[in-house]
């Protein structure tokens, strides 16, 4: 044996084994009600499915201060730029400061749905710039404009006017409804026949 050896052999002399009961004995209690409800609850979340295909992986990113645009095939190019230079009402907002990007896709597939139930057209979001995050900057920003060109009852979008927001908002352009759509070709076919 080597002195180290010896040196830890003298430490460890009179030191005793730790006894450790053989069987553990476990009491099972009945769950409370409260305690049934939660996990009933649990399941049943992940069970429902709430139709939102927005995802929440990694996608592709935009800076705090770009200005972003994107219109479907058939919009007419002065409709966008009535949209981009901020022409159209604003008829409902949403504010995503301070969202995590789940709260902030399940209220961006909330908000767009909301508005087209209500015949909403024309909106205003409010990603923020992100441009305080200098790790990672933008990405509620990114996330959006992504969703946004899923969501095929979004039209076309854009980055708001200074007055508006600048690079921390986007003019929302929604699919006109039925109703819209009869509205407008009465009024522009009044006196054709």
């Amino acid at each position: 044996m080597s002195d180290e050896d010896d040196l830890f052999l003298q430490e460890m002399q009179g030191v005793e084994r730790i006894k450790v009961p053989e069987k553990i004995t476990i009491i099972k209690t009945t769950p409370t009600a409260s305690t049934a409800t939660r996990r009933a609850a649990a399941t049943s979340e992940t069970d429902v499915k709430d139709g939102n295909h927005l995802r929440s992986t990694e996608v592709p990113r935009v800076g705090p201060h770009d200005v972003i645009g994107f219109k479907r095939p058939g919009i007419q190019d002065g409709v966008f730029r009535k949209l981009r230079l901020g022409k159209y009402a604003t008829e409902a907002r949403l504010d995503l400061h301070r969202r995590t990007i789940e709260d902030a896709r399940r209220e961006v597939y909330r908000f767009v749905n909301d508005c087209l139930t209500a015949d909403i057209r024309s909106v205003l979001i409010l990603p923020g710039k992100g441009d305080r995050n200098i790790g990672d900057p933008a990405v509620l920003k990114s996330y959006l404009v992504f969703w946004l060109e899923e969501l095929d009852d979004v039209q076309a979008f854009h980055t708001a006017q200074p007055h508006h927001g600048g690079s921390g908002a986007v003019y929302v352009l929604l699919r006109k409804s039925d109703k819209k759509k009869q509205e407008a070709r009465e009024k522009f076919s009044k006196g054709r026949l």
